[in-house]
C-alpha cells in the first residue's frame, strides 16, 4: 500500500467534503439554520484549530484559487440582474435606495469604527465590506411567505443592486486604505481606484462583447458549458494579472452577454449548474481560515461593526427612500429588511487580507462571524419588515 500523497489527500479530500455538503443541505432544511453559516461551521471544526482533517494542500494551494474562481461566477451571475429590461422594470425609486443604502452604510460603519479608534485601514474596508448584502436569503424569505406587493418588489429590486454598488464601494475604500497605510500618494491612488474600476469595466465589455455574439453559435442553442466555464476562467485571470477587480470585471461580463446575447434564452444557465460545487468548497475553506484565537481579540470590533452596519443600513435606506419620494412604511422598514450578508462579503474580506496581511487576523474573524450573524439574524429581520408593511 503507497503512502498518501498530496494528489490522493486532494481527491479523498474533496470527496468527503462534498458528501459533507449533501448532509449539511439535510441538516439546513430541517434546522432553518442558513446552509453557509453550517458549511463555514463546518470548515473551522476540520481545520488545524479543530480536528486538523484538512489536507495541507487544500488551504495552501487549492483556495487561494478556488476563492478566485468561485468569485468570478458569483460576479458573472450579479451580471445577469442588470438587462435592460430589468433595469427599467426597477425604475427611479429603487435606483436610488439601493444608492442610498450602500454608500450610507459604508460610511457610517468606516466613519463610526474610525470615531471608535480601530485602525483606519480596518475602519475602511469594513465600511466597504459593509455594503454587501445576500440576495438569496432575502428573495428565499419573500418566496416562503407568497408576499407579492410593492414592497417586496421594491426589496427584490434594491437587494439585486446592492451587491454591485458594493463591490464599486469595496475598490474606492480599499484604494483610500492603501493610500493612508503609507504604500501610495494621492496622486497613485486616485490612479489606482480609476485603474481598479476602470479597468474592470473595460475588460469586462472587452471580453463580452465577442463572448455575447459566439456563445452559443458552434451548436445551435444556449452557450455550452465549456465556453461558459472557458470566458469565466479567462476574464478572471485575464482580471488577477492586469491588476484589476476580477468581481467587477466579471460581473460587467455577466451583463453585457446578458444584454447583448439575443439569440440566448438563459445565457447563465450553465454556469448557475456547476457554480453549487465551487461554492460549497470556497465556505469551507473560509471557515477553515479561522483561527480561535483571533476571535477573542476582535469582539468588540464584531459588536460595532454588527451594530454600525445595521445603523448604517437603515438610515441609508431612509434617506434613499425619502429622496426618491417612498411612502413612510418603505421608509422605516426597507434598510432593516436587508439585514441579510453572506458571499460577497466574504469574498471581499478575503481580498482586502491578500492586499492586506497584517490585518487578516482582524478582518477575516470579524467579517466570518459578523456573516454568520446576520445570516442568522438577517432572515428574521427580513420576515419582520415584510410583515410590518405588508
Amino acid at each position: 500500500m503507497h503512502a498518501l500523497t498530496p494528489p490522493v489527500q486532494l481527491i479523498l479530500t474533496l470527496g468527503c467534503l462534498f458528501l459533507a455538503s449533501v448532509l449539511i443541505d439535510t441538516v439546513g432544511r430541517r434546522t432553518h439554520v442558513p446552509r453557509v453559516s453550517l458549511l463555514m461551521l463546518l470548515g473551522l471544526i476540520i481545520s488545524t484549530e479543530g480536528l486538523d482533517l484538512l489536507a495541507p494542500v487544500m488551504k495552501d494551494d487549492v483556495f487561494p484559487l478556488l476563492s478566485s474562481i468561485a468569485l468570478a461566477m458569483v460576479g458573472f451571475l450579479l451580471g445577469e440582474r442588470f438587462t435592460r429590461e430589468r433595469m427599467l422594470s426597477y425604475g427611479r425609486e429603487v435606483f436610488i435606495i439601493s444608492v442610498g443604502v450602500s454608500f450610507g452604510t459604508s460610511i457610517v460603519v468606516a466613519g463610526g469604527l474610525i470615531l471608535l479608534q480601530f485602525p483606519v485601514p480596518v475602519a475602511l474596508l469594513l465600511g466597504g465590506i459593509a455594503a454587501a448584502t445576500d440576495p438569496a436569503a432575502t428573495v428565499d424569505v419573500i418566496h416562503q411567505l407568497k408576499f407579492r406587493t410593492p414592497f417586496s418588489e421594491k426589496l427584490q429590486g434594491v437587494v439585486a443592486l446592492d451587491d454591485a454598488w458594493g463591490l464599486v464601494v469595496f475598490s474606492f475604500c480599499a484604494a483610500l486604505a492603501i493610500f493612508l497605510n503609507g504604500e501610495s500618494d494621492s496622486a497613485t491612488v486616485s490612479m489606482t481606484a480609476v485603474w481598479e474600476i476602470g479597468g474592470a469595466v473595460l475588460l469586462g465589455v472587452a471580453l463580452g462583447l465577442p463572448a455575447a455574439y459566439l456563445t452559443g453559435r458552434l451548436d445551435p442553442g444556449q452557450p455550452s458549458l465549456m465556453e461558459a466555464l472557458g470566458i469565466v476562467f479567462i476574464c478572471s485571470g485575464l482580471s488577477q494579472w492586469l491588476d484589476v477587480s476580477f468581481l467587477i470585471s466579471a460581473m460587467v461580463l455577466g451583463g453585457i452577454v446578458a444584454n447583448f446575447a439575443s439569440h440566448h434564452e438563459r445565457p447563465f444557465h450553465e454556469i448557475e449548474g456547476i457554480e453549487g460545487p465551487f461554492l460549497v468548497l470556497f465556505f469551507i475553506l473560509a471557515g477553515a481560515s479561522l483561527e480561535f484565537a483571533s476571535f477573542q481579540s476582535v469582539f468588540l470590533l464584531v459588536a460595532s461593526y454588527v451594530l454600525l452596519r445595521w445603523i448604517g443600513k437603515i438610515a441609508g435606506a431612509a434617506l434613499g427612500a425619502r429622496i426618491s419620494g417612498s411612502d413612510r412604511p418603505t421608509r422605516r422598514w426597507i434598510g432593516f429588511a436587508l439585514s441579510p450578508q453572506a458571499g460577497v462579503a466574504i469574498g471581499m474580506a478575503l481580498i482586502a487580507i491578500d492586499r492586506f496581511p497584517d490585518y487578516k487576523e482582524i478582518l477575516l474573524p470579524v467579517v466570518i462571524t459578523s456573516t454568520v450573524f446576520f445570516e442568522l439574524v438577517g432572515p428574521f429581520c427580513t420576515r419582520l419588515a415584510l410583515k410590518r408593511v405588508c
